[in-house]
């Protein structure tokens, strides 16, 4: 298969692009496209065999579920079998932005969506593009990143053709995904609410609308997750996940670890925060990201592709502060690190 690509205006997307990217939805086939978060690879979701088509391509186990993205609050009940007042909240408060809420699933959605699960989850894009690619379809999307199973999701369309060229029919080029990381997703299905993955959104930002949640991982950012038995109710929740070829690990700035590995002759790409004085040895790559979260989320995959395209070894992360509005970064970190590596 070919895999095209049409560049297209992320602040004014053109018509017929997002038409025909809307037609080969509708016809059960996928389609790559930037997002606020990252780049998705949607297919209908009421459409099981292109659903599936997801997962083949993706190699994606298929107890992983993917979320449904929508355009229109109205479309909520052709993919939500309830839509209870907690959720009238948040998405006023949230929506169109990077927010997943997991709800008791619509008969139409098909099992493939949900891993088999009772729950989906729905999210309504921010990014004009996508936003608007769902209007043409005139369907709700099923897309989780546009990238192979486990690896480092894509934040740009290279990224996406990297992985998945002759996989997919298109690829809509809409530039850098801005924000970096995945949404926040947040299970409505219990009381009270429960963060399952931390993304761009903070879990104090939610406690502010709706009150206390439940965020299992607040005060263990460094510890070890294993992932869940029986079906998931997020993706994100796998073990490992979101991780480059290379073995990666975290280390403190200046626990000596780069210049033991250097001194073995592993080429290592070395991920800093900004502002700080380090001596990098000679045969370690530095890339340095900004020591605020959101421009640290911002830069960490492309960052993390960049190092494997430079073929290191290793890759050695310093670990970010241990404060709340770092742990989505700290979630992807864990589940990227090679076990043995760490």
């Amino acid at each position: 298969m070919n895999t095209e690509v049409i560049a297209i205006n992320p602040a004014d997307p053109a018509a017929a692009p997002l038409a025909r990217a809307g037609r080969i939805l509708r016809q059960g086939g996928l389609v790559a496209f930037p997002t606020e978060t990252v780049y998705g690879l949607g297919a209908n979701a009421l459409d099981t065999q292109a659903v599936e088509r997801i997962f083949a391509a993706k190699g994606r186990p298929a107890a992983n579920p993917v979320i449904v993205h929508i355009a229109d609050l109205a479309d909520v009940m052709r993919v939500a079998g309830e839509w209870p007042e907690v959720a009238e909240r948040l998405a006023a408060h949230f929506w169109p932005g990077p927010l997943t809420l997991v709800l008791r699933k619509a008969a139409a959605v098909p099992d493939a969506v949900t891993a088999g699960g009772p729950t989906v989850g729905v999210r309504m894009p921010a990014h004009r593009v996508a936003y608007e690619l769902i209007r043409a379809a005139a369907v709700p999307v099923a897309a989780p990143s546009a990238n192979r199973s486990t690896r480092i999701s894509p934040t740009s369309a290279a990224h996406v053709l990297a992985d998945l060229a002759g996989r997919i029919e298109l690829v809509l080029d809409g530039g850098p995904a801005a924000g970096g990381l995945e949404s926040t997703v947040i299970d409505l299905t219990t009381s009270p609410p429960r963060l399952l993955r931390p993304g761009l959104i903070a879990p104090a930002q939610i406690e502010a609308v709706v009150g206390a949640i439940d965020v299992p991982t607040r005060y263990a950012t460094r510890a070890a997750s294993a992932t869940p038995s029986g079906p998931l109710r997020s993706p994100g929740l796998t073990e490992r996940h979101y991780a480059p070829a290379v073995p990666l690990e975290c280390a403190a700035s200046e626990s000596g670890r780069i210049i033991e590995l250097c001194r073995q002759g592993t080429r290592v790409g070395w991920l800093t925060l900004a502002g700080r004085e380090r001596r990098c040895p000679a045969n370690a790559l530095q890339m340095e990201l900004p020591a605020d979260p959101a421009g640290y989320a911002a830069g960490l995959y492309a960052a993390l592709h960049a190092f494997e395209n430079q073929a290191v070894d290793r890759i050695v992360v310093e670990l970010p502060p241990a404060t709340e509005d770092w742990l989505a970064i700290h979630d992807r970190l864990r589940r990227a690190s090679t076990p043995e590596a760490s």
